[in-house]
């Protein structure tokens, strides 16, 4: 059973909560110069990583709020919950099981974010 660990309630089943994809992607600056196939790439296409990857949650069926979760998508292991607007933990050191992929690609063991305020803030 994947348990969610809820920054404001504790760790909870995930049945309580709603996924919302992924963290840290900015809105566009300005959305009406934007034509079909850039609305396209910002509302659909995602990293889809293999290996930790920082993720959206509402608790649902809790309090309600929004947060970023740094999951590892190959363990389904949650790795840290932290609030929206503060910077992503730092995960690289974490003794996370690595896979080929991973190995041979080092940036798919840690989501390539900016601290709040950068260009990759929400």
């Amino acid at each position: 059973m994947l348990r969610i660990p809820c920054p404001w309630c504790g760790p909870r089943d995930v049945s309580e909560f709603a996924y919302g994809g992924e963290a840290h992607i900015a809105r566009p600056r300005q959305p009406s110069s934007l034509g079909d196939d850039e609305w396209g790439d910002y509302l659909f296409n995602t990293r889809n990583t293999k290996g930790v990857y920082l993720e959206r949650w509402m608790h649902a069926h809790g309090c309600g709020r929004w947060f970023n979760a740094a999951r590892n998508t190959v363990t389904d292991e949650v790795i840290a919950a932290y609030e929206i607007g503060a910077a992503p933990p730092s995960i690289a050191d974490t003794s996370m099981p690595r896979t080929a992929e991973s190995e041979a690609r080092p940036e798919l063991r840690v989501a390539e974010v900016e601290a709040p305020g950068g260009p990759t803030s929400e």
